[in-house]
C-alpha cells in the first residue's frame, strides 16, 4: 500500500471533505478569490480553530496557495507593496488553520525591467516578513522576465533571498507542468533544483495541455497532456515530499490521478 504522502486541490468551505472525497491525506486551497485584491477569508464552519482542529482528528494535513495577482518582484509600487502586505496576511491566516505552509508564485517584471531588480524585491520582502508558518516559492510556466520560470532565474532568486533575515525559512515548491511548459526538462529536474536550493518542500505534480517551453500554463489530467509519465514519476519519487494534484476534473478528475500516483511511485 502507498505511503505517499498526496491530496488535490479543492475548494476552501470544506478542505476535510476536500480530502476525504480524493482518498487524500493533503488538502490545498485558496482562502478567497485567487484572482482578487483581498485580505483572506476563512468560510468553513466554525472558522479557523475548527478547521485546524477537524484537519488534525482527520488526519489531514492543509495547504494554502496565496491568490495569483500578488507579485512581490514587480516595479510598479501599487502591486508590489499590498502584494507585500497580503502575503503576511496569507501567511498569518495560513497559521491559524494549522497549515504546513503557504504557497506562492515567484512573480515577474516588465519585459523592459533589470531582473536585479526584482530579485532584490524578493529579498526585501523576506527581510519584512514574519513566518509563523513556511512560505513555499512555486516555479512557474511563462514570462521572459520571470522570477522562477528557469533554473538560472532561480538561483539569482535562492542567491537574493538568502541574505535576508529569515531567509532560510523559505523552501520551493516544484510544479512539474510549469517545469515543462517553462523549458526544464523533467529527468534529473528534482537534482538540479536540490543543487540550487539545497531543498523541496512540496512537488504539485501535474501534466501539462501545451509543448515543451510553451510558457503555457495549462493543467491536464495524467496521460492526457504533454508530460512524460515515467518523467513525472521521478519528480515525485526523487522528491520524496509531499504532492498535491492540481489537475482538471474537480473530486472525480483529481482523484483518478491521485490514484494512478499512489499505484506508480
Amino acid at each position: 500500500m502507498s505511503t505517499l504522502a498526496v491530496g488535490g486541490h479543492g475548494d476552501q468551505i470544506d478542505p476535510i471533505a476536500e480530502a476525504v472525497a480524493r482518498k487524500a491525506t493533503l488538502a490545498q486551497f485558496f482562502l478567497g478569490d485567487p484572482q482578487a485584491w483581498k485580505g483572506p477569508e476563512i468560510v468553513y464552519r466554525g472558522g479557523a480553530a475548527a478547521l485546524k482542529v477537524a484537519a488534525e482528528q482527520a488526519g489531514v494535513t492543509l495547504y494554502v496557495h496565496a491568490p495569483y495577482v500578488l507579485n512581490v518582484a514587480t516595479t510598479n509600487n501599487r502591486i508590489r507593496i499590498p502584494s507585500r502586505k497580503f502575503l503576511q496576511q496569507y501567511l498569518n491566516a495560513a497559521a491559524e488553520v494549522g497549515a504546513a505552509a503557504v504557497i506562492v508564485h515567484g512573480g515577474h517584471l516588465g519585459k523592459n525591467d533589470d531582473p536585479a531588480i526584482g530579485f532584490d524585491n524578493w529579498r526585501k520582502c523576506i527581510d519584512g516578513l514574519e513566518m509563523p508558518v513556511p512560505l513555499l516559492i512555486e516555479n512557474t510556466a511563462g514570462g521572459d522576465n520571470a522570477m522562477a520560470r528557469r533554473l538560472e532565474r532561480i538561483a539569482r532568486l535562492w542567491d537574493a533571498i538568502g541574505n535576508a533575515r529569515g531567509g532560510d525559512t523559505v523552501g520551493f515548491c516544484l510544479d512539474t507542468c510549469h517545469a515543462h511548459a517553462g523549458g526544464e526538462e523533467l529527468a534529473g529536474l528534482v537534482d538540479r533544483v536540490k543543487a540550487i536550493t539545497g531543498r523541496i518542500d512540496l512537488v504539485h505534480a501535474n501534466d501539462s495541455r501545451d509543448a515543451f517551453d510553451s510558457g503555457a500554463d495549462r493543467h491536464a489530467n495524467f496521460g492526457d497532456g504533454e508530460v512524460d509519465g515515467e518523467a513525472l514519476v521521478e519528480v515525485v519519487r526523487t522528491a520524496g515530499t509531499p504532492v498535491v494534484v492540481e489537475t482538471p476534473g474537480g473530486r472525480e478528475g483529481q482523484g483518478n490521478d491521485i490514484a494512478w500516483l499512489k499505484e506508480n511511485v
